[in-house]
């Protein structure tokens, strides 16, 4: 069973930064999985962010590319999420996913396991 669990969230104004980081449980062969970030807003789907496959390809949504990086520690069980620029729009809760060995999924669905989120909120 793999957990995940979410910090780093919070409260900031348009243009600046935050950095997600997500712990997976220790005794995992990290290295093996695919990582990723979901995030879902108010009222809408829940939508892919970033992906980090296990091989070190990684892929990001039109919407965040160029201001979004996703990178991981495989000595630390961590997979992280630099924001930059961050607009009113990033406003969601993000989720960290995980698969093992897979490429990139878009969909959620394809995606066993999930943290409980961590809620990013940009001011205007």
């Amino acid at each position: 069973q793999v957990q995940l669990v979410e910090s780093g969230g919070g409260l900031v104004q348009a243009g600046g930064s935050l950095r997600l980081s997500c712990a997976a449980s220790s005794g995992l062969t990290f290295s093996s999985y695919t990582m990723g970030w979901f995030r879902q807003a108010p009222g809408k789907e829940r939508e892919f962010v970033a992906g980090d496959t296990y091989i070190r390809s990684t892929d990001y949504a039109d919407s965040v590319k160029g201001r979004f990086t996703i990178d991981r520690d495989n000595a630390k069980n961590t997979v992280y999420l630099q924001m930059n620029s961050l607009k009113p729009e990033d406003t969601a809760i993000y989720y960290c996913v995980a698969r093992y060995k897979s490429r990139i999924y878009y969909k959620p669905g394809e995606y066993a396991y999930w943290g409980q989120g961590t809620q990013v909120t940009v001011s205007s």
